[in-house]
């Protein structure tokens, strides 16, 4: 077994020309930010009903899979299985990238960007969106520090220990964060659960390790590495638990709302009578993105297998916070609980919503953000091992 060595990635023609891709997506979204603060938030799909467009699941998606792409480095550093060791320094990397490529969808968003200033200045700490702003900053400070010591040569490995557990307690606290933002809306039906919390952490779990093996590869090809089989199958089956842990504290989510009388219309939504949210539920999000990549990764466990099942658990998992965000404003708020309205403003029916060619350019842009700062900083620091082939394949005990 050789000594693990790190070594950036080259700028080979093929790592150029991915990077001008990535580059061009960039631009389209600074375009469509130009576009939307010039006419107005009317030209995109969002609504007086629909605030959360598609602009914020992708950056809902990449906040959450920030968390979980800090999955490799917990792993190795806080449960001592040395065998994700060579692989915790990328992620720790491609952590902070998701996290910075999902706030630049965010910000890019508030059709005020300058207006961002009031919210690092002024904090209301009685709003959960505050206490977010707090811990995003503070997911890359710790996060960041802890790539430092885990890059320096002659550092004590018991404190290389206790910034990854902090890393680790911390990121849980950053998607309790964020699923509170839905679980505290007691206002919409389809949000008001205490649930949401415990769900977005296994979300992230799922979806953080999906990007990072699909990222990783990724650059293990184009920098002509090895990344051998059994490592990848291993991870494929913590995938596969991952992604039924999910399924799992979805379904306790349905049933507790479906055994709660004020939820049992939004659930009737969702799970039947949604048109394209249903859709979304039970084929894409439970079928494509939970039981499929299961079955892959346990009955044929395999390369290939685990590639799509994580490609798989990706699209799921877009699908499944594009139902709780779009589908929870979709379903009519209970203005008046007990009464019927008989003319209002939009009360009562269901809002529409078709997302716009600029809110599709702007997700995309904060992806293609999130790809290039990881690509970029494996380019700059030795984060990526050399060999990741079976026989260098170090042993936990």
């Amino acid at each position: 077994m050789e000594r693990t060595i790190y070594r950036e990635i080259r700028a080979t023609p093929q790592v150029m020309q991915l990077g001008g891709l990535l580059a061009a997506f960039i631009l389209a979204a600074l375009w469509s930010v130009y576009t939307v603060e010039h006419h107005g938030h009317v030209i995109t799909g969002m609504t007086n009903q629909i605030v959360w467009g598609l602009p914020h699941v992708f950056a809902i998606f990449l906040i959450v899979a920030a968390s979980g792409a800090l999955n490799v480095a917990s792993i190795a550093s806080v449960f001592g299985q040395k065998a994700y060791k060579p692989m915790a320094r990328f992620s720790s990397l491609l952590a902070i990238a998701l996290l910075v490529g999902g706030l630049a969808v965010v910000v890019l968003d508030l059709g005020r960007p300058d207006r961002l200033i009031v919210a690092m200045t002024t904090y209301n700490f009685s709003s959960v969106f505050a206490w977010n702003v707090l811990l995003y900053n503070g997911f890359i400070v710790i996060v960041g520090g802890y790539l430092v010591l885990q890059m320096m040569r002659k550092v004590d490995p018991r404190l290389v220990k206790a910034a990854g557990l902090v890393a680790f307690l911390w990121r849980l606290a950053l998607t309790t964060g964020t699923g509170s933002i839905f679980g505290w809306l007691v206002a919409r039906p389809g949000y008001d659960a205490a649930i949401m919390a415990p769900l977005f952490i296994v979300m992230s779990f799922a979806f953080g390790l999906a990007v990072f093996i699909l990222v990783t590869l990724w650059l293990f090809t184009l920098s002509g590495r090895i990344f051998g089989d059994a490592l990848l199958i291993r991870m494929g089956r913590l995938l596969g638990i991952f992604a039924a842990a999910v399924l799992y504290f979805t379904a306790v989510q349905h049933l507790t709302n479906l055994y709660a009388t004020e939820h049992g219309g939004v659930e009737r939504f969702i799970l039947r009578d949604g048109g394209i949210y249903t859709l979304l539920f039970w084929g894409v999000q439970v079928v494509i993105g939970g039981l499929a990549p299961i079955a892959l990764v346990f009955l044929n466990p395999s390369r290939s297998s685990t590639v799509l099942a994580a490609t798989l658990v990706i699209i799921g998992g877009f699908a499944q916070i594009y139902v709780i965000v779009i589908g929870g404003q979709a379903y009519p708020l209970d203005i008046f609980p007990g009464f019927d309205v008989i003319e209002g403003f939009n009360e009562g029916i269901v809002n529409p919503y078709a997302p716009s060619i600029y809110e599709l350019l702007l997700g995309l842009g904060g992806v293609a953000i999130a790809l290039f700062a990881a690509g970029l900083g494996a380019k700059v620091l030795r984060v990526l091992p050399t060999n990741l082939s079976d026989a260098n394949l170090p042993a936990d005990r």
